[in-house]
């Protein structure tokens, strides 16, 4: 049997190209396959569908035309290699999921030229082991090379798993060990998340130098000095915002220090390190939301903040027993019974003296268990902002 004529590679290669379903073929096979692409949330999918499109258009063109990979091609692997070392993802996965679509390529091209001529399938098993080959071994190469950039710039590699983090591109705590293992330093767990900016209307692009004065005001080690012995805090931008992912003892502090600078901000230390994407969303939003009288001089907006302003924008993060409980902690202990019932009377009466009233009460004795309120919750009933957010909590809790 005869090859196919150049012209007859030429029709099937367009075929493929012009047909979406190839490439979603393909993206399909790496997210079921390669257990790091499944775990890959959808914002990165349509990178991977870019690469996947652009694999396939080059690998075609090389089977069409005898051809070999070019320098630009490789220049373009080596910088796909470099942001695969970056963002934490395993060469091996990688280079697994080229294989995976070279398996996918040749399928689709037998289901259109099902009397594929032998010299045809022999092209196709040659282009395909020699691209395969060539680029295993310049990916291999910039990984390393950038992985190992990255170690000795550790406070870059920091941010850069920072910015993953909050992307949402590690899906398990497992994957994330992996990756601070290999920069030689553990991430803060318990964390507190806090985003920060400038208060006022004016809030230009943060730059990075007074992120790191952040950090040192806060009191909080950005690199350990021996690798592995310490937690390792890390710090990034987005726009006007300071993010840091710190211990969550730091965010005791946050207040005093954001106080200070006349800055403002909302520390999440509620969520698993898997899910800091989860509480960047909360405290971006809340900042996004959150009224003036809400930021006080010295304290900082928490999970509870966060979200009950999830819950007034019809976007709950959380169930509605669940930011009671953030809310009004201890006071949803049976034993507390009594200082519940004197925060629903201050709140519907509107003052101390008409809820002492109503409970029976001395003023004193009510304002005691205002101030104890206060001291259980850390939320004074007196404030504005603090007494709505106990108030939405005591109506929706169960």
């Amino acid at each position: 049997m005869t090859s196919l004529p150049v012209a007859a590679r030429e029709h099937v290669r367009q075929e493929m190209v012009a047909d979406p379903r190839v490439v979603a073929a393909i993206v399909s096979a790496v997210h079921e396959q390669v257990p790091v692409y499944a775990a890959l949330d959808d914002s990165r999918l349509p990178e991977v569908r870019a690469i996947a499109a652009w694999g396939l258009e080059r690998l075609l063109d090389l089977w069409v035309t005898d051809g070999a990979l070019e320098p630009s091609d490789l220049r373009r692997l080596r910088g796909i290699a470099a942001a695969r070392a970056a963002d934490g993802r395993p060469v091996q996965a990688v280079l697994r999921a080229y294989r995976v679509a070279a398996t996918v390529l040749t399928d689709e091209i037998a289901a259109r030229a099902p009397r594929l001529a032998a010299a045809d399938a022999f092209a196709l098993s040659r282009m395909l082991l020699t691209a395969l080959d060539t680029l295993s071994e310049e990916m291999t190469t910039a990984y390393a090379a950038t992985d190992e950039d990255l170690a000795a710039d550790r406070d870059r590699a920091l941010r850069l798993l920072l910015d993953d983090l909050i992307a949402g591109r590690h899906a398990s705590v497992g994957a994330l060990s992996d990756r601070s293992a290999r920069l030689g330093v553990q991430l803060p767990d318990p964390y507190c998340l806090l985003v920060a900016e400038p208060m006022g209307a004016e809030r230009p692009e943060m730059a990075l130098d007074a992120v790191t004065g952040l950090l040192e005001a806060l009191d909080v080690p950005g690199v350990p000095g021996v690798p592995g012995d310490e937690v390792a805090s890390s710090a990034t931008v987005r726009g006007s915002r300071a993010v840091l992912l710190l211990p969550g003892a730091a965010a005791a502090r946050a207040g005093a220090v954001l106080g200070a600078r006349s800055w403002r901000g909302c520390a999440i230390t509620g969520e698993s390190l898997d899910r800091v994407a989860v509480a960047h969303r909360l405290a971006a939003d809340a900042l996004d939301t959150a009224p003036a009288h809400a930021h006080r001089p010295g304290r900082v907006l928490t999970d509870a903040d966060a979200h009950v302003l999830a819950l007034l924008g019809g976007h709950p993060a959380a169930a509605p027993d669940q930011v009671a409980r953030l809310v009004l902690g201890p006071l949803t202990d049976p034993g507390q019974r009594h200082l519940m019932e004197a925060l629903t009377a201050y709140i519907d009466a509107g003052s101390a003296s008409a809820a002492a009233r109503v409970l029976h009460l001395h003023a004193q004795s009510l304002r005691y268990r205002l101030r104890r309120i206060h001291a259980l919750t850390s939320r004074d009933p007196r404030d504005p902002w603090q007494r709505l957010t106990l108030d939405i909590a005591r109506t929706i809790r169960p």
